[in-house]
């Protein structure tokens, strides 16, 4: 009986997969038909169908495709389901969750080499925590994939699926053994658990990635050493770390050239800076391989009908980046695809650009024409180049792989100086021991004992937090409290939060939302939307991220607008559509940027704010031409910027968490004046005394993160402070919060603030030379202990920012007593100005802070620095009363 099963299916997966070859073969987008093909939904009792291709359940009989394997324990492995399992889709709807090892083993398999996939959903699993997940992956005992491997420390948003991917090469008659093994623990309560959501196996073409040894043509060039050649040989195993295509947007498993590869797209995440252009052939003709310059299955043809330019009328000298972080101590095969199909472009020397791949010249005179031959033909160029730590150490790292593209010299010929490229694979090549294992990712503010499996430290720290919340669970009083405050938080935000999707997805043409108040927020069509943008024209674009383009449109024949139109899959989903709706309709206030409208129809999801002329507080800062700030603009943006997230945190019903505060988030309008933006992913916040804090999956910016809400997924109002302090640090320094291709002590700017600060050199190292003689030492001080207070490393001994706000006006007031006092003011008249009494009030640490309360003219509560005499005898006075005991400033 279950040999005829294995029959039927056999059957079933061949004719699917002959009619999935058929087509893709009429529609010229499939090139390679592999020996091999299998998908593994793992923890499911079902054979399932998608994208016309059956994932098999390894919780049947399939033994005639592979077996699965475990020791004889009392915790075999289960099969169960995410305890969030709406809206996804296979493999990850199951999983194979186990305290032992387990294998599964496949002796099919007749050609060699195979890709094989591992997928994993990051999640809860019943009784599992994600922070649990610690495990290794071997392949027949002797190629280590994976390595104390959390799969929730790779997500970078709620949701997100993790794919690792490797080139393995199988011996005749060898099986092929995939092993997963749980990290050991002494916490037997606790224990730590591998698990696996969905497993491929996929022949592969023969020399796709390895060197083939009788093709006289291939080369593959060594940065290492003088650009000799290099050789992938059998006896190495190849992980995928990244896979690109260059300008334009994903291209899925599906859409690959039969082996189910995925293409990410280049922009937001690894291309470093917006301004090169993306650039498309006009798709009426197809790739020429005649030449046979490379095999028609390398890559999709969409990878090379699309590129990313710069322009070849440019006139400024500039470079095009990509950055991707890898791990130190191992060697990159580096493989950049090109195909010119510019019609301006036909001979060799039209277009010739230079190439470097970690600061090394990889090409001098890079033409893809006298690579290629002539126009739509594709060509790739492969290099090897060895990654090495920042600091020489045999310790593993998470270091920067970057690839430029510039300009040759003037002194060099080119017709167009300009630059193409259409896509990048990078690969990890197996090292001497056969392993891949590196680090998991982790923000640059952990130290090193943060890193790998918790330490015994933590564990520590661990047993007492569980025995104070044991003791504080015994208060009758604060059990009933919680429960009052649960109820009322929960009514809220099922408000907020949990509105029903369907009405959403399902709204016709012109419906208007009922659930808003129509005098706070307005529905436009999408017929008006396109008639504000010219049909959503390249030329209105002010903005792009990963949400989308945003717009610069006109409402009622002349009222200007900022357009924000969301792509399907894009980073900010339905979820954060909804949420900042439901959040900005209801929220008015000087220094918040208002929302007008929005627009849902069919797939569109589109935002209409009041627009910002002055754009973002980063562009004045740093990467772009504008004019730099002076310092007394500088504090009152951010002084602004402090009021309107003071106003979320104290000044509204319930408190808001804005989760995402960073200096493309503050607006400036005509006059300057600061608004913070972009509410997708705002919580609402803790209620009452005995809730402390919001527990969530980590969102947010690289950067900007609270380490505590990174650690513990613990959020709170505190962490919007930390990213504010980031912000801080950002304007005084002009310089973004990470810089990869830095050298290690300068990469992080909050670690590097630290040691300059413990240094005494923060004003020759760090400070922006535009404004390093306009700030008074005096100021820079209290500006330092503010940061330094913001990003404190315990939450609770942070500034609330009502603290913040009091501290940012007495920095001002500081700086204007200096500009008074250089605008010829005499010390007589500075006396003779009545002072007004300072009151004290408790800060949330207990400390006493010499602020006055004031409402501002939206009703809610900020906090005012008295106003003082300008001699630095009383500011130096008022200054220590300011930061007295306002938490203990350290270094991380």
């Amino acid at each position: 009986m279950a040999n005829s099963i294995n029959k039927k299916l056999y059957t079933k997966i061949t004719l699917l997969s002959l009619l999935f070859l058929f087509f893709f073969l009429v529609a010229k987008s499939i090139a390679y038909s592999p020996d091999f093909s299998l998908a593994i939904g793992c923890g499911s009792s079902t054979n399932t169908t998608l994208d016309k291709r059956i994932w098999v359940g390894d919780n049947i009989d399939n033994k005639n495709l592979f077996t699965f394997i475990e020791q004889k324990t009392t915790n075999p492995s289960l099969k169960t389901s995410p305890s969030s399992a709406s809206n996804i889709e296979i493999p990850y709807t199951t999983a194979r969750i186990s305290l032992s090892s387990f294998t599964y083993s496949f002796s099919t398999i007749t050609s060699s080499p195979v890709f094989v996939r591992l997928h994993f959903y990051p999640t809860s699993y019943q009784n599992f925590e994600p922070s649990k997940a610690f495990f290794s992956v071997e392949v027949n005992n002797k190629i280590t994939l994976l390595k104390n491997f959390n799969p929730s420390l790779w997500i970078h948003e709620d949701g997100e699926k993790i794919t690792k991917e490797y080139c393995i090469q199988i011996k005749s008659n060898e099986k092929l053994n995939i092993t997963f093994i749980p990290a050991n623990n002494i916490n037997q309560s606790n224990p730590y658990y591998a698990f696996i959501n969905g497993i491929e196996v996929v022949s592969m073409p023969s020399f796709l990635y390895y060197t083939n040894l009788n093709d006289p043509k291939y080369y593959l060039k060594s940065l290492d050493f003088d650009n000799t050649n290099y050789q992938v040989l059998n006896d190495k195993a190849l992980e995928t770390v990244y896979r690109v295509n260059v300008g334009e947007s994903q291209v899925p498993p599906g859409d690959d050239t039969g082996m189910f590869r995925n293409w990410d797209n280049d922009f937001p995440r690894y291309l470093e800076k917006q301004y090169p252009q993306s650039i498309s052939s006009d798709f009426k003709h197809h790739l020429n391989y005649e030449n046979n310059t490379i095999q028609n299955y390398t890559a999709p043809e969409v990878v090379y009908l699309t590129a990313r330019s710069y322009g070849q009328y440019a006139t400024e000298e500039y470079n095009v980046t990509w950055n991707f972080e890898v791990d130190s101590n191992f060697t990159y095969m580096v493989r950049l695809h090109f195909c010119e199909f510019d019609p301006n472009i036909t001979n060799k020397g039209d277009r010739a650009f230079q190439i470097f791949i970690v600061n090394s010249m990889a090409e001098e005179n890079a033409d893809v024409i006298r690579w290629s031959g002539s126009r739509m033909v594709p060509v790739h160029k492969d290099y090897t180049v060895s990654i090495n730590s920042e600091e020489g150490s045999s310790q593993i790292e998470r270091v920067n792989l970057s690839l430029k593209l510039q300009q040759l010299p003037k002194t060099m010929f080119t017709k167009y100086r300009d630059v193409t490229l259409n896509g990048i694979e990078i690969f990890k090549i197996s090292d001497k021991n056969n392993n891949f294992f590196g680090l998991n990712p982790k923000p640059f503010i952990l130290s090193p004992t943060e890193q790998g499996l918790p330490t015994e430290q933590s564990k520590k720290s661990t047993i007492v937090i569980v025995v104070v919340v044991v003791v504080s669970c015994l208060m009758l009083a604060s059990v009933i409290g919680v429960i009052v405050f649960v109820r009322r938080r929960r009514r809220f935000e099922s408000h907020v939060e949990e509105m029903d999707e369907s009405s959403w997805t399902k709204k016709k043409e012109g419906e208007v939302s009922s659930s808003l108040p129509s005098h706070l927020c307005r529905y436009f069509t999408i017929t008006e939307i396109r008639a504000a943008t010219n049909n959503f024209d390249d030329i209105f674009i002010i903005g792009v991220g990963g949400f989308g383009n945003v717009y610069k449109g006109y409402i009622d024949g002349d009222i200007p607008v900022a357009i924000k139109r969301l792509k399907p899959g894009s980073q900010q989903g339905i979820n954060e559509f909804m949420n900042e709706i439901e959040l900005l309709s209801q929220l008015r206030h000087i220094h918040l940027v208002s929302l007008i409208g929005y627009c849902n129809e069919g797939e569109e999801m589109i935002l209409v704010y009041d627009f910002m002329q002055r754009g973002t507080l980063r562009e004045y800062l740093y990467g772009s031409d504008n004019e730099p700030l002076t310092w007394k603009k500088r504090l009152e943006i951010l002084l602004g910027a402090a009021r309107g997230l003071h106003y979320l945190h104290a000044g509204v019903k319930h408190n808001i968490i804005h989760r995402d505060v960073k200096s493309t988030n503050i607006l400036l309008d005509e006059k300057w004046v600061a608004k913070v933006s972009d509410f997708g992913l705002s919580k609402v916040g803790p209620t009452g005394m005995s809730i402390t804090h919001v527990s969530t999956v980590v969102k947010g910016s690289l950067g900007y993160l609270d380490p505590e809400y990174y650690l513990r997924q613990r959020l709170t109002l505190k962490s919007d402070v930390y990213s504010f302090g980031v912000v801080l640090l950002e304007v005084l320094c002009a310089r973004p919060p990470l810089v990869r291709s830095s050298e290690k002590k300068k990469a992080s700017l909050v670690v590097w603030f630290q040691k300059c600060y413990n240094e005494g050199v923060i004003i020759e190292e760090m400070v922006d030379p535009f404004i390093k003689d306009s700030i008074t030492s005096e100021c820079l001080k209290c500006y330092c202990q503010m940061v330094l207070s913001c990003l404190h490393d315990d939450g609770n001994q942070r500034m609330s920012m009502s603290d913040v706000v009091g501290a940012l006006e007495f920095a001002l007031q500081l700086e204007m007593s200096e500009e008074d006092t250089k605008s010829g003011w005499t010390h007589e008249k500075e006396k003779s100005e009545e002072r007004q009494q300072v009151s004290q009030f408790t800060s949330e640490d207990g400390s006493d802070v010499c602020f006055t309360s004031s409402s501002d003219d939206y009703g809610s509560q900020t906090s005012k620095v008295s106003t003082i005499s300008a001699s630095t005898e009383d500011q130096h006075l008022l200054y220590a009363t300011v930061f007295s005991e306002i938490g203990n400033p350290r270094a991380r």
